[in-house]
């Protein structure tokens, strides 16, 4: 006798739902900031005219435009595991990445104030990482505590060099190619593996 595996019910298909449109918007926002950074980290390697920036920006296009593609794809694996979001998952969401940009502004505006606009780079990378901590909890993808954890390593790195008088340019290469290379990481982890 053959048995039918049994259908899900609508709270199972709709959780499946969730989970994967929060995959696909994590791979996607991941993509787009690395490439964010990339660009930063291009504009400290020369002129705009240099093969180096450019060489780094068509790589960075072209890795995001992949992420994205594993992302979306209609044929892509379903998610190991459900999410397990909690309560106002959301609204914790939308309170962490307002104090994530507003402290990216205190950042930006500290630094120039201070006359040390090359700790920018490094103060942002801080703040996002840290802003991991809590979205490995409210998405209930603990990868991104190991995307906090090397962002905020790269942050350290980042006033290490400051602080030993590295080229603002340099430092901005050092730390945005970095960070670019670890939101990759988490966005190719997301798009592949849920």
């Amino acid at each position: 006798m053959t048995s039918t595996p049994p259908t899900p019910s609508a709270t199972d298909a709709e959780c499946l739902a969730l989970t994967r449109n929060l995959r696909r918007r994590g791979t996607l926002v991941l993509s787009l900031f690395a490439l964010v950074w990339a660009v930063a980290a291009a504009s400290g390697t020369g002129s705009a005219t240099d093969v180096a920036p450019i060489g780094i920006e068509v790589a960075a296009l072209l890795l995001t435009a992949v992420a994205i593609y594993l992302g979306y794809r209609k044929d892509s694996a379903p998610s190991p595991r459900m999410v397990n979001l909690p309560a106002n998952w959301a609204r914790g969401v939308g309170v962490v990445n307002t104090i994530e940009l507003v402290a990216i502004f205190a950042v930006i505006a500290a630094s120039n104030a201070s006359g040390h606009p090359e700790a920018i780079p490094a103060g942002i990378a801080l703040v996002v990482g840290l802003h991991f901590f809590p979205l490995a909890r409210l998405y209930d993808q603990w990868q991104y505590k190991w995307t906090a954890a090397l962002l905020t390593v790269l942050a350290a790195v980042g006033f290490v060099l400051v602080a030993a008088g590295l080229a603002s340019e340099s430092v901005r290469f050092v730390v945005g190619l970095g960070s670019a290379v670890v939101l990759w990481a988490s966005a190719y982890h997301v798009a592949m593996r849920g």
